[in-house]
């Protein structure tokens, strides 16, 4: 098959500068892109070198600063209970507090770089069926195809989780004034548009192992999540086991730091993780974890009682290694901590795909299978077997393992808002608020979309 390797993937995931600039631009708003005045839209995506290059352009916008670089990641684990704010700027604040403004800076970044994202998936899917060039084969062409509606799939999946519905965009955005007038879709209906982009992508892809680019493998991880999501406990189950019977490529590594200390990446733990280089591909994640010692700035960091629960022999193991200490005895975040700023961003690992299936079969009362799985989990983290046995007990003890787990990865906010459990354990009463508010510049430029009801 004629593929992208991985190397390829890795050194060159910033796409040709000139077709950058005739595909995508230099769009900071997805409700304001500049059109194209010198080029015929027609060029930009027009051989297999250029539709190898668009593509490339997807996953860099999937790993940029906004999106999985850090600014949705934060969203997701600022707004749980492990995480303190130590800086000065009241925005971050609003995330731990639940009292996000519609003009917080995070969640503008985090929609327009999820746009960005969509955008240019939608290029590739525009444009690559219409590629006429002999050197790019059926096989490729599925491939490229298949790799962009995963990752079209994953932003809208992201998008509901943040704001509930939100507007539904699949043709490129050409000139400025094409995404106006644009109505919010249902929640419904964007997880429904999630579904079907999945289901789209999954023949298309190779069934490979790939640790940085969408395989068939890949899509059924996260059908897997998106399942467990909609409460299709059954479905979920059946996707989960479709990678963690594969242990031959997909494996928990012993003990938990294996996956990510001693400076590796890809391995056997990952499911999916975007790659940065640490010159032009940065992971801005480790300058907000890292003390001042160490070149960062420690503006976040893991709070008292997270700290508790991963030293706690019995709870965290030996996931200990999450956290460190700097030369002023204060703890800090470990995950993200290498010199140059190339730490991997983990999409999905393998640990997540084990929990998914414990609380899936929970949920149906498969309850051994359910200990079996999650036991899995804990004793990779030196843990002995769970003392739950009721379904009850077991989806708690799933909650909170995954609390532990996934402590400085972005679950632990929409795990509690997907069980309805954000009220018991974070006070958060008004169920409103398990969306986030549509960023107020959105709203500005465009009056058909609607603010959330919490934030009228």
């Amino acid at each position: 098959m004629d593929t992208l390797t991985n190397q390829t993937m890795k050194i060159n995931r910033y796409y040709i500068a000139v077709i950058a600039v005739l595909v995508f631009g230099a769009c900071d708003n997805f409700l304001d892109v500049s059109p194209k005045d010198s080029v015929s839209d027609e060029q930009t995506i027009f051989d297999k070198g250029s539709s190898e290059a668009a593509l490339r352009g997807v996953y860099s916008a999937l790993g940029s600063a906004g999106y999985y670089g850090t600014s949705f990641q934060s969203i997701g684990y600022l707004s749980g209970d492990n995480i303190q704010w130590t800086g000065s700027q009241s925005q971050v604040q609003e995330f731990i507090n639940h009292q996000v403004k519609a003009d917080n800076a995070t969640i503008s970044s985090a929609w327009v770089a999820i746009y960005q994202t969509i955008n240019r998936a939608n290029n590739v899917l525009a444009k690559v069926p219409n590629v006429a060039d002999a050197t790019l084969t059926d096989a490729l062409r599925n491939q490229i195809l298949g790799e962009a509606y995963f990752i079209r799939a994953l932003a809208y999946f992201d998008l509901a989780r943040v704001w509930g519905g939100v507007p539904i965009l699949t043709k490129p955005t050409l000139t400025a004034g094409d995404n106006l007038g644009v109505r919010r879709s249902t929640t419904e209906e964007v997880y429904q548009q999630v579904l079907t982009d999945l289901q789209t992508a999954e023949p298309l892809l190779p069934l490979t192992t790939d640790r940085y680019r969408a395989t068939r493998k890949t899509a059924w991880a996260l059908l897997a999540r998106y399942y467990l999501y909609r409460k299709a406990y059954d479905k979920a189950e059946e996707y989960a086991s479709k990678l963690l019977d594969d242990n031959t490529n997909y494996q928990l590594l012993k003990p938990y730091g294996s996956f990510f200390q001693a400076d590796v990446r890809g391995t056997r733990e990952s499911v999916l993780e975007i790659f940065y280089n640490g010159t032009t591909e940065q992971n801005t994640h480790r300058n907000q974890w890292q003390p001042q010692t160490n070149s960062g700035t420690r503006q976040w960091a893991p709070n008292d009682a997270f700290v508790a629960l991963a030293n706690n022999a019995t709870v965290g193991g030996n996931r200990s290694v999450l956290v460190a200490k700097d030369n002023q005895n204060r703890w800090y975040g470990n995950l993200y901590y290498r010199a140059t700023p190339s730490d991997p961003s983990y999409i999905i690992r393998i640990a997540e795909l084990y929990l998914i299936r414990a609380e899936a079969r929970a949920a149906q009362e498969k309850l051994d299978a359910s200990r079996g799985d999650l036991n899995a989990v804990r004793d990779r983290a030196g843990l002995g077997a769970t003392p739950a046995v009721t379904k009850d007990e077991l989806l708690l003890a799933i909650e909170n393992e995954r609390r532990v787990e996934f402590a400085l990865e972005p679950h632990r906010w929409f795990d509690l808002v997907r069980t309805d459990r954000a009220a018991s354990v974070l006070s958060v009463s008004d169920k409103n608020r398990y969306v986030l508010p549509i960023p107020a510049d959105q709203i500005l430029a465009d009056t058909v979309l609607r603010q959330n009801e919490a934030y009228r």
